[in-house]
């Protein structure tokens, strides 16, 4: 498995300053973001935004990587004897990451823009969603190989994965309706994804115990 960017996983203070304020502008500019705004936002020259990443298109996908780099997290965080664990973790944290106010807003924008600027948007889906999808795709295939998952494409796995945690919560987003906003019921949500997925892709001697999820809402 491909280990993150090291600049994916370590941040000095202004790094962080300015990937705050690429984070908070996506929510307000969407993908008209411009260097001059990120350099004002995190308190810096543009001169130095330059100097450090070379070019908007290399920090935004530093901004990306990052992101990448700390939505897996959780598949690393246990060891490997624990896959429904690791796994609930990542679903966990992928749901609280994509509740936050100002992700939905960013998605929004960057929907709407897209047709605008297709070249734009095709690097953030590589840099982000596609570099994520990769990058659980690997993590399955590595765990297929230790003969905890049965024997499959692990790029379907991933994206079957993905769809199952997100469930409708990206379209109820969009159209600004209720959905999953307390954290007890993203919970609740993680747990029969990822128990639905073992019980069609884990070998019987690592498929979790059944959950009742019955009587439950999802809502």
């Amino acid at each position: 498995m491909n280990p993150p960017h090291p600049a994916a996983s370590t941040l000095d203070a202004r790094d962080q300053r300015v990937f705050d304020a690429v984070r908070d502008l996506f929510a307000t500019q969407g993908m008209q973001i411009s260097m001059d705004a990120v350099a004002q936002h995190a308190g810096c020259s543009k001169q130095t935004l330059y100097s450090r990443y070379g070019s908007k298109q290399e920090l935004l996908r530093r901004v990306m990587q990052r992101h990448v780099s700390r939505a897996t997290a959780g598949l690393h965080s246990l060891d490997h004897g624990d896959l429904r664990g690791s796994l609930l973790q990542f679903a966990s944290d992928y749901l609280e990451h994509t509740h936050q106010p100002h992700v939905a807003q960013a998605r929004r924008l960057i929907a709407a823009e897209s047709a605008r600027f297709p070249q734009e948007a095709g690097a953030l889906y590589r840099d982000g969603a596609g570099a994520l999808h990769l990058h659980v795709a690997e993590w399955l295939q590595a765990r297929s190989a230790l003969g905890q998952l049965s024997h499959d494409d692990p790029h379907f796995m991933a994206e079957l994965l993905l769809s199952m945690i997100a469930g409708l919560d990206v379209e109820k987003q969009r159209f600004h309706t209720p959905h999953r906003v307390d954290a007890a019921e993203r919970r609740r949500w993680a747990e029969f994804s990822v128990d639905s997925f073992l019980r069609a892709f884990a070998v019987p001697e690592t498929a979790a115990a059944p959950h009742s999820n019955q009587h439950r809402s999802f809502s």
